[in-house]
């Protein structure tokens, strides 16, 4: 994702254009798979995440896959698609290379497996007992954030459902909504900072459409507002969120 501003110029002037520009007449298929995000001191040139800067292209579709079955199915939909297609793809997440992602590793569904894009899912559920007393909270998530979310949510036993958006444009809105509305509490967890981002702009268009049945403001996770990822491993790891951070936040906000 470091050494993709070249090609955004094409992939901004021509591919997300053509269909609309031609009144359909030369859709460009194509899919661009980018490895992307921080881990094992990556540092500045090696660890950036540009999803809210491709999510301003319009005309292309961006998918960010949690697993590997995921990305299997979302690559074949992705072929299918007419549309240009960014696949964003975490490199911690190849061969689970990041401590507590080992459910990134998966079994091939099916040779034909085929993942729609738009499509969320719940990766982990609440008790119904958690949700009728109020003490429960959805976190919505992509990418690594996912994996963060299932090793913090194992302090926290039936009071957590997480949200795989898997499709970050098109978005699965009605799952979305549907997930705040039944627990009325909702964290919006990313790797990217938070000012001016796609977390952002999602936290506030939950915060608009599900208003009258949240119980406390939406929260917002990402890394800190600093410029680029440090080098130094201790310095990457206090910038990025965690399993640890994200507890501590869940924790505030179940007590809200």
């Amino acid at each position: 994702a470091d050494y993709i501003w070249p090609g955004l110029n094409q992939l901004f002037t021509e591919l997300s254009r053509s269909y609309y520009l031609s009144n359909g007449k030369w859709p460009i298929q194509s899919l661009i798979r980018v490895p992307i995000g921080a881990y094992g001191s990556g540092g500045p040139y090696h660890s950036s995440s540009v999803e809210s800067v491709l999510l301003q292209i319009k005309g292309i579709k961006v998918v960010y896959p949690s697993n590997a079955a995921d990305l299997k199915g979302l690559l074949k939909a992705a072929f299918y698609d007419p549309n240009p297609v960014v696949m964003l793809e975490h490199k911690g997440l190849y061969w689970s290379k990041v401590p507590g992602t080992k459910a990134a590793m998966c079994i091939e569904p099916d040779e034909n497996y085929i993942l729609p894009l738009g499509k969320a899912n719940i990766v982990r559920e609440a008790d119904d007992e958690c949700i009728e007393s109020g003490e429960s909270l959805t976190i919505i998530t992509y990418g690594m954030g996912v994996h963060w979310a299932l090793n913090a949510s194992e302090h926290f036993q039936g009071q957590i459902e997480i949200l795989d958006l898997r499709s970050l444009n098109p978005l699965d809105l009605d799952l979305i909504f549907a997930s705040v509305k039944k627990h009325n509490k909702c964290i919006v967890l990313t790797e990217e900072t938070i000012t001016n981002s796609f977390a952002e702009s999602l936290a506030g268009r939950i915060s608009s459409e599900c208003f009258m049945n949240l119980d406390a403001p939406v929260k917002i996770i990402g890394s800190e507002n600093v410029p680029a990822i440090p080098l130094n491993e201790d310095l990457e790891r206090s910038v990025l969120p965690s399993a640890t951070k994200l507890k501590q936040h869940i924790s505030e906000l179940l007590s809200f």
